[in-house]
């Protein structure tokens, strides 16, 4: 298996505002645009959920002058016991969108949900707001990040060397942890159960791994080696399963991401 889905990084510190900058390769920022993350919280199971899945592949397409998006699709599972298991989910990117539940407020979780910067929140499928968030989005500061050493000696395993800067006093945070993600570039199901039952379903930029590699600390400067454990695709195609496609060659082997809070 060759590790070519997308390697992401960013910057969170306890989801709050003012993002930071990351970067891949060496942190060289596609010239003239701003990183936007956009996280979107969805499932299977949630006849609600194609549109938004639709509108996160168009958002990967890079369609906003002066915006590169990061676009990271994070399975929940609470949607699990109605009749079919969607096969990406994890009970972790459920807890991740209740702790943003607990940020936002009120305490309440739905599908589809999208996430910009981990500052706005809103219905997965709707444009309108969503354009008003990635305005906002542009014009916010950036931490830069440098990633540099990437490999994947074993085809198993990703290494990368990380640095960032100190904490500045313009941002709010006192400390900042900073998180790796390996995401399928693609992947689809045909559903046979549930609400969507019937339906083939796609999927971009399915999150697998979201690791927390470390903390920046006021004054200090960070600097790590990490690696990251890749897990076996799954090929398998027929009626009720799913097929992971991704760790096959493509555009995004490495890419951009952008900071929740720092």
């Amino acid at each position: 298996m060759s590790m070519f889905a997308r390697f992401l990084w960013w910057v969170s510190a306890m989801f709050l505002s003012a993002p930071a900058w990351a970067g891949g390769p060496d942190s060289i920022p596609v010239e003239g645009r701003s990183p936007i993350l956009v996280e979107l919280f969805t499932s299977e199971g949630c006849s609600s959920c194609p549109p938004a899945d639709r509108f996160l592949e168009k958002l990967d397409q890079q369609p906003i002058s002066g915006a590169e998006m990061i676009v990271l699709s994070e399975h929940v599972d609470y949607w699990n016991d109605i009749g079919w298991r969607d096969p990406y989910s994890s009970g972790a990117y459920s807890q991740r969108q209740q702790a943003y539940a607990k940020h936002f407020g009120p305490d309440t979780v739905y599908t589809p949900e999208m996430i910009v910067d981990g500052s706005s929140q809103f219905v997965g499928s709707n444009a309108e707001l969503a354009e008003k968030a990635f305005r906002k989005a542009l014009s916010r500061q950036k931490l830069p990040i440098r990633v540099s050493s990437v490999s994947t000696v074993d085809p198993n395993y990703v290494r990368a060397h990380v640095e960032l800067g100190p904490l500045k006093p313009a941002y709010s945070s006192h400390t900042a942890d900073v998180y790796a993600v390996l995401a399928l570039n693609h992947a689809e199901s045909q559903v046979s159960k549930g609400e969507n039952a019937g339906r083939r379903l796609t999927h971009v930029a399915v999150v697998t791994t979201l690791t927390k590699i470390g903390e920046v600390q006021p004054g200090q400067p960070y600097s790590e080696d990490i690696g990251l454990k890749v897990e076996p695709s799954n090929d398998r195609v027929r009626s009720g399963s799913s097929r992971r496609q991704g760790f096959g060659r493509g555009a995004h082997s490495i890419e951009h991401a952008i900071a929740l809070g720092c």
